[in-house]
């Protein structure tokens, strides 16, 4: 196969023509995990143990014998269709087998991080009133301190280990039939799993999908975006309880037929290990966060060979310019900046057959009608600030979440008229590509200035002292609120006064000069979510705190 070919190689063509047909029913264990199983031969996973080492492999077919026998276990344990099970595990092949296992019974996993605490865990069961909590040997304690509290649990199921008051994964495993047994059929408006959001305000929201809205839609993720074949090996560094393991280790990938790996990280992050994986197993398209991309620019990305390696892709947050370059250099290969949702799939991306242009979100992604919009609701003309949307009216895109489950208030405040509001703000150039801003409450407004974060943190990033940064407003009794920067310093830098100096005039020269940071502030972490992005909302309210202390 040509991979020099991109899946889709005319944009404007391909966002005209494309429609995503949905059949009536839909299960994408049943119909792609078990229709690649026919070839007994194709590998559908590799999975690394923290170190990188001892590689496990996984055909499709494996996947298929394994689900089938997990789904009996989950039956015998009562878990039926609609039931939801809190599925916290690290980076491990029992966790593609248990959410398998779970969508052919159609039951509703809620994939979760190892980060949870048991005040976590506590409120995420009983919000969804799950009836099985699934962790591993590591995290076990901190389920059995949340499962007292939690009335609708009637199992707790434990991988890697034996425990009084747990079912055993390995022993029930050992002794279940491999023959599934009949089961009701999902349609494919069934409710397939349950994300929760980040919760950069307020207690975090549960995001309810259908088989179609994510088990079916991820295609246009992984065949558009990742440009996925069939021969491709997909890494994506992803923890498995985040909505990105969603786009990139699961659904899209193994639908276009992709093998995936996984490396089963435990701690810090570790960007030379990360380099010699990527060299050591021939990774062909690779997607990470721009925190670990301005991490592994860090290195010699020279002295690898990623002969392999043809395709590149950033999400979680915007990726600044400056690191795009920075890896470019040192690999060859371009980085392709996307953005979505834990509501959806992929929304606007950089592709193939387009020119990218460094620091943008890149163009709509085809089956979505996506436009910057007032907050009434009127789309606005290029280069006019406003909010992303997704039309929902006259047709719901298929790709987006059926629901707030069980938030009716977060529902009305999300769904305005005929869109969708994601709550992020951006503007449109003439050529129609998006360029992201900020959250709607991350804009600072300085002196009757509007300043996007992004952009003073892109500017940041370029000083060679900065490892990574994050912009807030702070009060300020002239300006109403000025730009504060919070910085983690690259290895070999310290803090001092005149570095604050040279930061700011950096800033001045790179953009405009009211946007330069007027504080900065040198620390060693910035406070993140569990799913690792950046809470700017946490310094903001800290800076406030501040303020009301010195009045």
């Amino acid at each position: 196969m040509d991979t020099s070919v991109p899946n889709m190689q005319d944009y404007e063509e391909t966002f005209r023509d494309f429609n995503l047909d949905v059949p009536e029913r839909f299960n994408f264990a049943f119909d792609v995990v078990d229709e690649w199983a026919k070839d007994r031969t194709k590998l559908a996973l590799i999975s690394l143990d923290p170190q990188g080492e001892n590689a496990q492999h996984h055909t499709f077919w494996d996947l298929k014998v394994l689900s089938d026998r997990c789904a009996n276990v989950l039956k015998d344990l009562g878990v039926g269709k609609g039931d939801r099970v809190f599925l916290m595990l690290p980076r491990i092949p029992e966790w593609y087998v248990l959410m398998l296992g779970l969508m052919k019974l159609g039951a509703v996993p809620m994939p979760a991080t190892t980060l949870c605490t048991p005040n976590d865990i506590e409120y995420r069961v009983n919000e969804a009133e799950a009836a099985l909590a699934v962790t591993d040997e590591e995290n076990w304690e901190k389920v059995a301190a949340a499962a007292g509290a939690c009335p609708s649990l009637r199992h707790l199921l434990l991988v890697g280990g034996s425990r009084t008051g747990w079912v055993s994964y390995e022993e029930r495993m050992a002794e279940t039939s491999h023959l599934l047994d009949e089961v009701i059929p999902t349609r494919s408006e069934d409710p397939l799993l349950i994300y929760f959001t980040s919760g950069t305000v307020g207690y975090p929201k549960m995001v309810l999908h259908t088989h179609a809205s994510y088990g079916l839609a991820h295609v246009l993720t992984a065949k558009f975006w990742h440009d996925l074949k069939h021969t491709d090996l997909q890494w994506t560094i992803s923890d498995t309880g985040w909505a990105k393991a969603a786009y990139g280790k699961l659904f899209g990938q193994w639908t276009q037929g992709a093998a995936v790996l996984q490396h089963d990280a435990r701690g810090r992050f570790d960007p030379a290990l990360t380099m010699r994986i990527l060299e050591r197993y021939g990774v062909t398209s690779f997607c990470a966060p721009p925190t670990a991309y301005r991490m592994l620019v860090l290195e010699d990305l020279t002295k690898y060979d990623l002969r392999n390696l043809r395709h590149c892709t950033g999400a979680g947050e915007p990726l600044n310019p400056e690191v795009m370059s920075k890896w470019e250099e040192g690999t060859g290969l371009t980085i392709y900046d996307g953005y979505g949702q834990t509501e959806t799939v992929l929304l606007v991306g950089n592709y193939r057959c387009l020119p990218v242009r460094p620091g943008s979100m890149g163009k709509p992604v085809p089956g979505f009608h996506i436009a910057i919009v007032d907050d009434e609701g009127n789309e606005l003309p290029p280069n006019e600030e406003g909010q992303i949307a997704v039309r929902v009216k006259p047709d719901r895109p298929v790709g987006l979440f059926r629901e707030y489950w069980r938030g009716p208030e977060a529902m009305e405040s999300a769904f305005y008229g005929d869109w969708y509001f994601t709550g992020d703000k951006a503007y449109r150039d003439e050529d129609g590509y998006f360029w992201f801003v900020g959250r709607a409450d991350d804009v600072i407004i300085s002196a009757g200035y509007r300043i996007g974060p992004f952009e003073v943190e892109s500017a940041l990033i370029e000083h060679p002292a900065v490892a990574e940064s994050a912009v807030v407003a702070s009060p300020d009794p002239v300006r109403g609120d000025i730009v504060k920067a919070f910085v983690i310093l690259a290895p070999g830098h310290v803090g001092s006064d005149e570095l604050v100096v040279s930061l700011q005039e950096h800033v001045r020269t790179t953009t405009a000069p009211y946007k330069y940071p007027r504080a900065v502030e040198f620390v060693s972490e910035l406070p993140k979510t569990i799913s690792g992005k950046i809470r700017r909302v946490e310094l903001r309210e800290s800076e406030l705190e501040k303020a009301k202390g010195n009045q």
